[in-house]
Formats: C-alpha cells, structure tokens, sequence
C-alpha cells in the first residue's frame, strides 16, 4: 500500500455529506447558517448540527476559529482533494495502487464514455508537455 503521507480521512455519513457539501460551496459558515440551509431536506435541533460539526472536525474535515462567541468553520481541504485521497485510498486497497488497473476496469464496465477518455487523453497529454518544458527549462538553466 502506498504511503500518501497525509492521514486518510474517515468516511462520512450521509448527514455529514450533505453538512460537507453546504461548507464546501460557501466557505465560512457558523453551526446556524448551517442548520438553517438544511432544514428544506434535513432538518436538525441545535445540538444535533453542533454535535455533527464536532465530529467533521474530529475526523479531519473541518476546522474552526472563534469570533467572540460564535463558532465559525470551513474546510480543511478543497472538495477535489478530499475526493483524489478518497480515491487514492480505493486505488490502494483494491486495485494493488495502479490507476490504471482502476480506470480500465471503469471503461469495461461503462463507468466512463468516449468523450471522457478523450477529455483524460488530452488532459494528460497538456500535463506531460507541460513536465516537458519545465524539464527543457530546467536543465537549460544548470
């Protein structure tokens, strides 16, 4: 198993998915602001989103500062990055730590379609001429 040197996250509820997914596109936000945007689809007392704000934070999703007596959280980490080392973890345990073993077994079972996989071709193709001119500019400049 490959070692990402960044601790691996603990997986989320689906309450705390939808408390992650409310911080993510808004930024800062206090356990009421919070509580008051899920009420149409998840209400919750007081406590309940307090308690589930704790926990993100326990687990490495959140941090928080204090201004004056209020709470005030965000994300530890960007949505992308949290998914890359949730996928990370996924490619390790059952893929034996090859992306690529995981991206076939994606198109033999139709998870991605042909204009995805061009959109990766060309992504990575941008990457490595991209890795090639830095590596040109680098040893131009020794």
């Amino acid at each position: 198993m490959t070692n990402t040197g960044q601790a691996r996250l603990k997986n989320l509820g689906e309450v705390e998915q939808a408390v992650m997914d409310y911080i993510w596109s808004h930024g800062r936000v206090t356990a009421e602001s919070c509580r008051e945007a899920l009420t149409a689809s998840r209400p919750m007392k007081d406590s309940t989103i307090r308690t589930v704000l704790r926990r993100l934070e326990e687990k490495g999703y959140l941090t928080h500062e204090v201004e004056g007596r209020t709470f005030i959280y965000r994300a530890s980490d960007a949505r992308q990055n949290v998914a890359v080392r949730a996928v990370k973890g996924i490619i390790d345990r059952f893929c034996g730590g090859s992306a690529e073993e995981l991206v076939l077994g994606m198109v033999d079972n139709a998870v991605l379609d042909r204009k995805q996989l061009e959109r990766l071709a060309r992504k990575i193709a941008e990457s490595e001429s991209k890795n090639a001119g830095n590596t040109v500019q680098k040893n131009s400049s020794e």
